[in-house]
């Protein structure tokens, strides 16, 4: 199983400068992503956001997310059993350890909470800054 930050999912769903490195990533690893609530919450947030900015025509949000439901359901990707809290507890243990010294995100760190209790085969991302975290973490990248 792979887990993504969103970064990664924008540029698999969102069409930008890495959709085809993303295409290719996943389709080289031939397995599923695992996703957490968060990355549910924040990729249909960026899209959103991105077609109020302009940057998406409209409508494209809810067809993109309409897409990776459809996703879901034929089994691309499937979504974490690991309850919020115990995310939110190790991102905050990986903020103590990691964010003075390295300036992270709050959602950088949860997705990368979420990759270390779920143990991916591989944590993938397109935020040089996460996969250091991520790398810092123990977690595959």
């Amino acid at each position: 199983m792979l887990c993504a930050d969103t970064s990664f999912l924008f540029s698999l769903y969102g069409h930008d400068a890495h959709t085809a490195k993303a295409l290719a990533l996943l389709g080289k690893s031939g397995q599923p992503l695992l996703l957490s609530p968060l990355n549910e919450f924040e990729l249909g947030n960026a899209l959103r956001f991105a077609e109020w900015r302009g940057l998406l025509p409209g409508g494209d949000a809810a067809r993109t997310l309409e897409a990776l439901a459809e996703d879901r359901a034929a089994g691309r990707w499937r979504l974490s059993e690991i309850p919020l809290q115990e995310i939110v507890r190790e991102a905050d243990r990986l903020s103590l350890a990691h964010t003075v010294a390295g300036g992270h995100q709050s959602f950088d760190i949860l997705h990368v909470a979420h990759a270390r209790l779920a143990a991916p085969r591989r944590f993938v991302s397109f935020d040089a800054n996460q996969l250091r975290l991520a790398k810092a973490a123990g977690v595959r990248c």
